[in-house]
């Protein structure tokens, strides 16, 4: 099942719209969330009942037009909805548990205004017990092609298995990206042609594995000398998918998020999915 979350803004509607298509690829559920406070959810004939029965109409409203757009976008699949109580970001960190994917907009209004620059989007990706879709910008005229960032860690194996299952069902070509030696921060020395075949052999040696079980991706190797960042935001640039893992190679210890993923939630020029990492906090860690 995959989840989206929706507060009555267009850009929930684009993250709706979005989702939809992947359920169709996946062909599984679509279930259409709203957050809106537990006091408004549970309240019966109480001081404030009808600000809550006035609440829980808007929820209904902005649940009905999530699931219109869903229909309108792919009819065949089958969509669901749910009110959930408590705050957007603890509400969706619980309902996670029940999806393989779940799917958040740039920016709305209520309670995730700023979303990518507050602790919605961060704390979300940070903490969800599945991977994490954020729908930016959608490009005009996609190019068929999903990037993934690879940092040659072990726990680039998962980002690398989604990214490589994403392409052959997109029937898009992949483009794997593995950026290092950031020249410009002090401690590091110049690039060499022994540091850089090293880093391409290590690049070669992730990808080898995913071939052979997914023989039909076209995939394009691509390493490049200079910060993970710049060089991801620049290869998405009009892809139809960005995937990064939630930690990275060198990440400080104590962080929810590498410093990777969290810059690209603020930067990604497309269609961001943020692949949890087994050792991330579970769900009950965050609330």
């Amino acid at each position: 099942m995959i989840i989206v979350g929706v507060d009555g803004s267009q850009a929930g509607l684009e993250a709706v719209g979005w989702a939809a298509r992947e359920a169709a690829l996946r062909e599984v559920p679509l279930t259409v969330v709203h957050a809106m406070p537990r006091w408004a959810v549970e309240a019966g004939d109480g001081r404030y009942a009808d600000v809550a029965k006035w609440m829980r109409a808007g929820c209904a409203t902005v649940l009905a037009a999530g699931e219109s757009r869903a229909a309108r976008e792919q009819p065949k699949v089958d969509v669901r909805t749910a009110a959930l109580p408590g705050d957007p970001r603890t509400a969706l960190i619980r309902a996670s548990q029940e999806a393989e994917l779940l799917v958040i907009g740039s920016h709305g209004i209520g309670g995730v205004r700023g979303l990518l620059v507050g602790s919605v989007a961060y704390g979300v990706a940070g903490h969800a017990a599945c991977d994490v879709a954020v729908v930016r910008s959608l490009p005009s005229l996609p190019r068929g092609e999903v990037v993934v960032g690879l940092d040659g860690s072990a726990r680039s194996r998962p980002v690398l298995d989604f990214a490589f299952a994403e392409a052959e069902l997109r029937g898009a070509r992949l483009r794997v990206v593995h950026a290092w030696a950031w020249p410009w921060l002090e401690g590091f020395e110049p690039a060499d042609a022994g540091s850089e075949q090293n880093e391409l052999h290590v690049l070669k040696e992730a990808v080898a594995g995913h071939r052979g079980r997914h023989s039909d991706v076209d995939v394009i190797e691509e390493c490049v000398h200079g910060h993970p960042v710049e060089a991801l935001r620049q290869a998405a640039d009009g892809a139809d998918l960005l995937v990064v893992g939630s930690h990275g190679h060198g990440t400080f210890t104590g962080m929810v998020l590498g410093s990777v993923s969290h810059a690209l939630l603020h930067q990604a020029p497309c269609p961001l999915v943020v692949v949890r990492s087994e050792d991330l906090p579970t769900p009950d860690a965050a609330r």
